[in-house]
């Protein structure tokens, strides 16, 4: 316990971090005021664990049970761990289980891999994601135009901003890549008039967009395919894409960006939405990658614009949004927890603490940490969009 003791003293300053050890010891670090979480070990091998691959090892030892909060819970301990986190990275040369420290280096996504991928996350029951996503079933960030917005409101903001970025006429032929369930598709054929073209990696996702444009009269004018977007063939004057673009793998953004530039028409525009880092390139951390997004990777806009410019397509606007996935996983967080003895019922209790940890330590990155959502635009030609962004806000 001794080195963990260390550590845990050099990194909690700002609040009180509480940890019981395996022969009950009690130690107790920070003390400033802030939140205040109290955990227990019941592993004596934990505290080397910890300091070896401290995301892995808290992820796994959470799961499993080895590692319990006895004051607060997973939520208020992830965002104590990551306040201090970012704390000493803005202050000291510590890093505890930084991204940074590892090398960056992208896992291949080739199309057999991105589908087995895919598969490992959202192939779980349409069921599952009902019970803590929003009405419309969207798992991507929402927009929060007031801190009073519910999760439907944001995320009913977020397809109103989206289609004012594409600037959508009824003759349009619009591509969304990684459509997930559907939802952007049908908002932006409902406000519009424009055909979608949808695709997906999930086979499930896939069948349950196809049931509801089918249950609403629209399957002739919104089209969902199991296809990658290396294969799909266009042309399309709008192209979307949110949420997936994280799972496209560095060594693949050129392969990306120069395929929407061969499947956008000469005046079209394409807008890509994806979690990054404002903080630098880094590397997706080993518990998130072995449990929850094998070959996921969201990154900095120094690593996606050298693609962008090798492709030939004009950069018209990028737009940082800030904190608004930390209120979106909070929200799912949330509801979650509302609704966790039928997730249990689903799967099991080691699911469970998985499916939480993912999410709790995903408000404690956004809120505390490097982490934000770039909305990019492009079109081919300089004039593709108004030059300012009044037309976003009726002013144009």
């Amino acid at each position: 316990m001794l080195p963990l003791k260390l550590l845990l003293g050099r990194l909690i300053k700002e609040g009180t971090l509480t940890v019981t050890d395996v022969k009950g010891h009690v130690h107790a670090f920070g003390g400033t005021p802030g939140p205040a979480v109290a955990i227990r070990l019941h592993d004596a091998r934990l505290p080397w664990r910890m300091l070896r691959k401290p995301e892995l090892t808290v992820g796994e030892a959470y799961m499993d049970g080895t590692l319990t909060i006895e004051s607060g819970d997973i939520l208020d301990f992830l965002n104590l761990v990551a306040i201090n986190a970012k704390r000493a990275t803005d202050n000291t040369s510590l890093r505890i289980g930084d991204s940074r420290l590892k090398h960056a280096w992208a896992r291949a996504n080739s199309e057999r891999r991105a589908r087995r991928n895919v598969a490992h996350h959202y192939e779980f029951k349409t069921a599952f994601y009902d019970l803590f996503l929003d009405a419309n079933r969207q798992y991507s960030c929402g927009y929060f135009r007031s801190p009073d917005d519910s999760l439907d409101q944001a995320q009913r903001n977020k397809l109103d901003h989206i289609a004012g970025k594409l600037r959508l006429k009824p003759h349009h032929r619009v591509l969304d890549i990684g459509c997930g369930w559907g939802t952007l598709a049908r908002h932006l054929n409902a406000v519009s008039g424009a055909k979608v073209v949808g695709i997906t990696l999930s086979e499930e996702q896939c069948r349950a967009a196809k049931e509801m444009a089918a249950a609403e009269g629209k399957s002739d004018v919104l089209d969902f395919r199991v296809e990658d977007y290396r294969k799909i063939a266009g042309p399309f004057d709008r192209i979307v894409s949110v949420g997936m673009f994280e799972h496209v793998g560095l060594h693949h953004y050129d392969t990306y960006f120069r395929r929407i530039n061969e499947l956008l028409t000469p005046d079209g525009v394409a807008m890509v939405h994806t979690i990054g880092r404002s903080d630098g390139p880094g590397g997706t951390d080993d518990w998130t990658e072995k449990y929850i997004f094998p070959g996921g990777y969201s990154p900095a806009l120094s690593q996606i614009m050298p693609a962008v410019e090798r492709s030939g397509l004009f950069i018209s606007d990028i737009e940082v949004w800030r904190q608004h996935y930390g209120r979106t996983t909070e929200h799912w967080y949330r509801r979650f927890q509302q609704n966790r003895d039928r997730i249990r019922e689903m799967y099991d209790e080691r699911f469970c603490r998985m499916f939480e940890f993912f999410l709790a330590g995903c408000v404690g990155g956004f809120d505390h940490g490097g982490l934000v959502v770039y909305q990019m635009q492009f079109g081919k030609r300089v004039d593709s969009v108004p030059l300012t962004r009044d037309y976003l806000y009726g002013r144009a």
